[in-house]
C-alpha cells in the first residue's frame, strides 16, 4: 500500500525540478501510423533513445512514409499504414533481413535468450492484427482486453509490460506511464530507497492527484515524459 508521505514527497520533487507549467510531449507522441508506435515501444527498452529514433526514421525512409503527423489530431485511416500492411511486407518473412536491411539494428530483447527486436516488433504487431487493431483510432480501450495483454506479454522480452505501457502512451493514451529506468531513478532519488515497477506506476498516478490543483492539465503520460527529459539531461544512461 502506498504511503501518503511517499506520494507527497514525489509530488514535491516533481514540482521542484520539473517545468510542469510548460510541460509538453515530444514529437514521438504524434506518429503518423500505428506500426511506428510498435517499433518505438519495442526498440526503446534498455537503450539510449537516439538509437530508437534512428530505427523509426530508417523504417520511414525505407518505406517512404511520413513519421510525424502534421497536427495532434489523429490522421484519417487512409493516410496511415495499417498493421496488416506492416505485417505483410515481404521483408518481414526474415527477421534477420528486417533487422539488417530495414532497421539497421540487430539489438535483442535481452542479452541472454532474447530474440531480435525486429522479430519482437513483428510478433507484437501480429497480436494487434489478430485482435483487429489496425490504426491509431483502434487503440482506445485495448488496455482492458486481458487476452491481448497476455498475448503481448508472452513475447520474449515483453513480460514486464513496460513496452506495452509505452505503446499505449505513444498511441494516444494519457493514463499510462512507462516505468523504465529513468522513472525508477527519479523516484528512488526522491524517496532514497528502491522502487519497483508496480509501485512506480502507482506513485506517479497518485502524485497527479496532489499536483492537479496547480497543474490541471497534467496527466500521467505528461508527467512521465517530463521526468524522462529531466533524467536524460541529468543522469548518465
Amino acid at each position: 500500500m502506498l504511503q501518503k508521505s511517499d506520494i507527497l514527497t514525489v509530488a514535491h520533487q516533481a514540482k521542484a525540478v520539473l517545468p510542469l507549467e510548460t510541460a509538453k510531449l515530444s514529437e514521438e507522441y504524434f506518429y503518423q501510423s500505428l506500426p511506428l508506435c510498435v517499433i518505438d515501444a519495442v526498440f526503446s527498452i534498455g537503450v539510449k533513445y537516439d538509437s530508437t529514433r534512428a530505427v523509426v526514421t530508417r523504417y520511414c525512409e525505407y518505406t517512404s512514409q511520413r513519421r510525424i503527423r502534421k497536427s495532434a489530431d489523429l490522421p484519417n485511416r487512409e493516410s496511415q499504414e495499417s498493421i496488416s500492411s506492416f505485417c505483410g511486407r515481404s521483408e518481414q518473412s526474415d527477421p534477420v533481413l528486417m533487422a539488417k536491411l530495414v532497421y539497421q539494428n540487430r539489438q535483442r530483447t535481452s542479452t541472454r535468450s532474447g530474440i531480435l527486436k525486429a522479430e519482437a516488433v513483428l510478433r507484437f504487431a501480429q497480436v494487434l492484427q489478430s485482435f483487429g487493431i489496425e490504426h491509431l483510432q483502434d487503440v482506445p480501450r485495448t488496455s482492458e482486453n486481458t487476452d491481448l495483454v497476455a498475448a503481448i506479454q508472452s513475447i520474449p522480452g515483453q513480460r514486464s509490460g513496460i513496452s506495452l505501457y509505452y505503446f499505449w502512451m505513444l498511441a494516444g493514451s494519457n493514463d499510462f506511464v512507462k516505468p523504465d529506468r529513468m522513472v525508477l531513478r527519479f523516484l528512488e532519488a526522491a524517496l532514497s530507497r528502491p522502487v519497483d515497477i508496480n509501485e512506480a506506476v502507482a506513485l506517479l498516478c497518485a502524485s497527479i492527484q496532489e499536483l492537479g490543483a496547480d497543474f490541471p492539465s497534467l496527466t500521467p503520460r505528461l508527467l512521465d515524459h517530463e521526468i524522462w527529459k529531466y533524467q536524460r539531461g541529468n543522469v548518465v544512461v
